[in-house]
């Protein structure tokens, strides 16, 4: 395979992942809409799990190929890229105010969540009693959820379903799945290709290249979380996003990989302690004055630059 075909099976790949998982994403939330799920159930969950879909795929796909490297390194990286540029840039260029009621459970979950996969994964392994924590993590964070959207119910709407519009949505949830797969299916293999051409580590390439491509979804919310001025969005989609990358992506993998999942020493010694960091500055803010600052977002977006000087170097 020629360098150009491999540079543009990747650049089709996410384009493929990205406008994929819009279209899922779109799909899934008019969907909800007509079973009439509430908006925040929708925000919370099912757009949050949707926007972290590509990493999802594209880790296991590498998984089962064989390629862990790839797989974990998707997934760490996915949440570095998603709180040192993405969460950075949005405090950056947005007045962040958040209550605590808001962001104290889903916040402390995340810290949960990075810490319990960095001692998870200690001894080389991903544990099966860590796969399991995360798991649970993972469950108490979308029951969180629900409960919290029982308060926030929305009223029947009694207007008549377009049934024109049911069929195109069906149609385009099936086409974004589509091109979600398949265009994991390219990052990996062209990923992997890369990687070869530069005689680096499917992980280098996994944290940087791929992860980055695979956080667009987010990256494209958060900037049109800006535009609109909603931080709410922007930071609880992240959050969201970054609890599911970090507790359901790894089991997953060591599931489909049919075996303990094998952890590179870079990815315990630098990946995790820079998500597991970069969260704590993120979040710790949030916490105690519940506002989050410009001077936060530059050190954040420094964070990241520093993270991928080491991971690359």
């Amino acid at each position: 395979m020629s360098t150009a075909i491999i540079y543009l099976t990747f650049l089709i790949g996410i384009i493929l992942v990205v406008k994929g998982g819009d279209y899922f994403v779109e799909a899934s939330t008019c969907i909800a809409k007509v079973l009439r799920i509430p908006t925040f159930i929708i925000g919370a969950t099912i757009v949050s799990i949707a926007t972290t879909l590509p990493e999802v795929i594209v880790s296991v796909m590498a998984a089962a190929q064989g390629k862990p490297e790839m797989a974990i390194g998707n997934a760490v990286g996915s949440v570095i890229a998603n709180t040192g540029l993405i969460m950075a840039l949005a405090l950056i260029f947005m007045a962040i105010e958040a209550k605590r009621v808001h962001y104290m459970n889903r916040g402390i979950l995340l810290i949960a969540s990075a810490v319990t996969l960095y001692l998870a994964c200690g001894n080389g392994v991903l544990s099966g009693v860590g796969s399991f924590v995360l798991i649970g993590i993972c469950i108490f964070y979308i029951i969180d959820n629900i409960k919290s959207a029982k308060k926030h119910r929305e009223p029947e709407d009694n207007q008549e379903i377009d049934k024109r519009n049911i069929k195109k949505q069906c149609l385009m949830f099936i086409v974004g799945a589509a091109g979600i797969i398949v265009g994991s299916s390219f990052l990996v293999s062209s990923g992997s290709e890369i990687a070869i051409m530069f005689n680096v580590s499917e992980r280098v390439i996994a944290v940087t290249m791929v992860a980055i491509g695979t956080s667009l979804p987010e990256l494209v919310t958060t900037l049109t979380a800006i535009a609109k001025k909603e931080a709410g969005l922007s930071i609880g989609n992240i959050i969201g996003a970054n609890i599911i990358d970090l507790t359901i992506i790894l089991p997953l993998c060591s599931l489909v990989s049919g075996g303990p999942l094998p952890v590179a020493i870079q990815t315990i010694n630098i990946d995790l302690p820079f998500a597991l960091g970069l969260t704590l500055m993120a979040m710790i803010p949030l916490f105690v004055k519940e506002k989050g600052y410009t001077l936060q977002g530059i050190l954040m977006f420094m964070g990241y630059i520093f993270y991928l000087f080491v991971a690359v170097a």
